[in-house]
């Protein structure tokens, strides 16, 4: 099959996960086509059944902001077209399914019949697509999707829930790299951040508001109250700066290391005790995967569709959102020595279940049934 795969090119869950997706399809033996504005983070390797086209968004004095939209469009018409696309993919709704409705509709008039799968990853229906100045055209984007899937039951009902929805949407999970994310030999690393033998927590997020990095710090200075511990914090955003005065003012910053971005996180992951996801809203919590993945037990809040991946009192714990006396609680559960390694090995057997070759035919079935239900639906016509 020839697939286009549509994203946001960044750190991001949905760009990862589109990513990755893209780049299992190649070794498979799909050819595939990315289009974006700049090339997704996570394509870093070559491949002859990868291809990356850049949307070039020009800025006119007329516009205060690029048509990013349009030149999307255009952009996913001339891929179609000119490299025999079979199906696009587009990961997030806004605005990926409303352009690729306005593509859809240019090369129909051009007689080409090209279907559309929406993937809905979170935020894009839980917060900017229930926003009134959004809702109407992500509903209809969606309903004008051949399929649509979401990445959690909890995301698949949200959906339902909050929009006018006419289709049916299957849920396919976001999936690990086993043969990427699994624990490493890093003993070296562990000893020069724990010298004394501290436990070590970490926490990896794009540092917004929805993901709590102060309830990950608050629990922190607690559990420390009663063991040695060090905690990590990997990535960036609005909230740093914060969370690194709420160090200080704690009195935390000597065994507190923010790391910033990385982009082998796992290995980092591969020397940790706890992961730390307190988050208010999460669709299914692809960063909790890939701790999991690597050996790493999960303290997470119960919200979303978290509880479907990190199941309490097994590979983790999940506590209400805030809930800080009780995390703290559950982290010194999981860190006794005695429960601590029944806790790795039922984290990894979980992340076995979402491994790439177990939800990749999945998404490969729901492609060629969408491809021969549009070509039924031209016949017809």
């Amino acid at each position: 099959m020839k697939i286009g795969i549509v994203c946001y090119p960044t750190f991001g869950g949905s760009g990862v996960v589109a990513t990755e997706l893209g780049k299992a399809l190649a070794k498979e033996g799909h050819q595939i086509h990315f289009i974006t504005y700049s090339q997704p983070t996570r394509l870093d390797f070559f491949n002859q059944n990868l291809f990356y086209h850049e949307v070039d968004i020009k800025s006119y004095p007329l516009f205060e902001h690029a048509p990013y939209e349009l030149a999307l469009a255009s952009k996913m018409v001339n891929v179609v077209k000119y490299e025999g696309l079979d199906l696009l993919h587009v990961h997030y709704a806004i605005p990926h399914a409303s352009a690729a409705y306005m593509a859809k509709q240019i090369l129909k008039e051009q007689g080409i019949y090209i279907p559309v799968m929406t993937t809905l990853h979170g935020t894009d229906i839980t917060l900017v697509g229930k926003d009134p100045s959004y809702e109407p055209v992500v509903t209809f984007s969606i309903n004008q999707s051949d399929a649509v899937t979401a990445v959690s039951e909890d995301l698949r009902k949200s959906t339902f829930e909050h929009f006018d929805i006419r289709k049916r949407i299957d849920v396919i999970p976001n999936f690990i790299d086993l043969e990427r994310f699994k624990r490493q030999k890093k003993e070296h690393f562990k000893l020069a951040i724990c010298p004394h033998g501290e436990k070590l927590l970490v926490h990896t997020s794009n540092f917004r508001k929805v993901k709590r990095v102060e309830d990950v710090i608050k629990v922190f200075y607690e559990l420390r109250k009663k063991i040695p511990a060090k905690l990590l914090l990997v990535g960036d955003g609005p909230e740093r700066d914060k969370m690194e005065r709420l160090c200080r003012e704690l009195g935390t910053c000597d065994d507190v290391r923010f790391l910033g971005k990385l982009e082998a996180v796992e290995e980092v992951l591969s020397v940790c005790d706890l992961f730390v996801m307190p988050s208010e809203k999460e669709s299914f919590g692809l960063a909790a995967l890939e701790a999991m993945a690597c050996e790493v037990p999960v303290l997470s809040s119960d919200v979303g569709g978290i509880p479907e991946l990190n199941i309490n009192g097994e590979t983790g714990f999940t506590c209400k959102v805030g809930d800080v006396k009780e995390m703290t609680k559950r982290a010194l559960e999981i860190l006794d020595e005695k429960n601590l390694p029944g806790f790795k090995a039922r984290a990894l057997a979980r992340a076995k279940e979402f491994d790439v070759s177990v939800i990749l035919p999945l998404y490969e079935a729901l492609y060629h049934q969408t491809i021969e239900e549009s070509k039924q639906f031209v016949f017809e016509r």
